[in-house]
């Protein structure tokens, strides 16, 4: 794969840093520093004077999201504060009936967990599918777990820890078929991998945009479909999810059509202004291009860690299965002694999953990956 150094005036890490951690949190492209910037300096000095013109930058960013997961409308959209927000809102919008059940598998990242477990006052069971021991596929080891009382199946794209890559078309199929509601938790996906909503049926997505869209924490999207969209009760309430929100002074109020719905009080316009930069880099480049070069990156990991005595592959060793994230451990140290001596030398990682999480991006050097494993092979107490 060839050195991406037609993207490098677009990032301005230290030379000292390999930053191999976008899974965790992303650091931010020129041009989307150079947008807080001006944003601040603009508010500093003007204060609300272009807010007509924030708003244009606020429906341009639904756009871009819209064509970044191939939504029918940006009116699809909402714009909500974190991954975890968006899963709060399916899981209390639902009509649950005592006897339903959710199934999620056994590596999803806390907040697709935590958020399920919660419904159990309302008679709402658990079911966990084992896809890290079971010798099926993980989509069958899903489907085995539903029953005529699967109300939803709620998923990671990609694993965080492991980064198994999950065949979401095979399960909303499954979905449609057996009539269940399907929740994708994207957070790994989108601004890594190419994403059609429309293709893997899903009823919701939601994604942060600190990880692989390159932008700042506390600002994500809630994709849901228009055809389920008032099925859900509402949990938040304000002036934003209403119809008319530019109305102030309006007595008899009606709920939003559209997915700002989910939006009840004030845009988050800093990040708005900061993930439109980051996605605009996104889409200039093409999310074909990026895909292509990180899965050039990550085939770069597999290959390295095989060849060092030292080190033992704990993700997927099947392309097909991976997006962005490798992870490994060292056969002879704990993952906190590798991750530490990492730290040392300025390469950003995790420990994640029993042991070390890769997760490069597309304009990563592959020589600096290389390097990095090769460190991890030789790393002593």
């Amino acid at each position: 794969m060839d050195k991406p150094t037609s993207y490098a005036a677009e990032f301005n890490l230290d030379k000292n840093i390999v930053y191999l951690n976008h899974a965790a949190v992303s650091p931010w492209p020129v041009r989307t520093r150079n947008a807080v910037i001006q944003f601040a300096e603009e508010n500093s000095r003007f204060g609300s004077l272009n807010y007509l013109q924030w708003l244009e930058t606020e429906t341009a960013l639904r756009k871009q999201l819209q064509s970044l997961i191939n939504a029918p409308s940006h009116l699809d959209i909402a714009l909500v504060k974190n991954t975890s927000e968006a899963l709060s809102m399916v899981a209390y919008g639902i009509d649950w009936h005592p006897g339903d059940n959710v199934v999620i598998t056994d590596q999803e990242f806390p907040s697709n967990h935590i958020v399920w477990e919660t419904l159990a006052s309302q008679g709402v069971e658990l079911r966990t599918a084992d896809i890290t021991n079971d010798k099926k596929t993980p989509e069958q080891c899903i489907f085995d777990r539903c029953d005529l009382h699967t109300r939803l199946i709620s998923v990671s794209s990609v694993q965080y820890a492991s980064g198994l890559k999950l065949n979401l078309p095979q399960i909303g199929q499954f979905c449609k078929l057996h009539n269940i509601l399907f929740c994708v938790d994207a957070i790994q996906s989108i601004g890594a991998l190419r994403f059609d909503v429309q293709q893997c049926l899903a009823d919701f997505v939601m994604a942060d945009g600190h990880k692989w869209m390159l932008g700042p924490e506390g600002l994500g999207f809630f994709y849901c479909a228009s055809h389920i969209r008032e099925q859900l009760k509402l949990t938040q309430y304000g002036w934003h999810m209403m119809e008319d929100y530019a109305n102030f002074s309006v007595q008899h109020w009606r709920v939003a059509q559209s997915a700002r719905r989910f939006e009840c009080g004030s845009p988050n316009m800093l990040g708005i202004h900061a993930l439109h930069a980051s996605l605009s880099l996104i889409l200039e480049v093409g999310m074909a291009e990026i895909e292509h070069r990180l899965l050039g990156n990550t085939r770069c990991m597999l290959d390295e860690i095989i060849q060092q005595e030292n080190l033992e592959l704990l993700s997927p060793a099947d392309m097909d299965r991976l997006g962005g994230i490798v992870t490994f451990k060292h056969k002879y140290h704990p993952p906190r002694v590798v991750y530490n001596k990492l730290r040392q030398q300025n390469i950003l990682c995790a420990e994640r999953g029993g042991g070390i999480r890769f997760s490069p991006h597309f304009y990563t050097d592959p020589e600096k990956i290389r390097t990095a494993i090769r460190l991890a092979n030789i790393i002593s107490e």
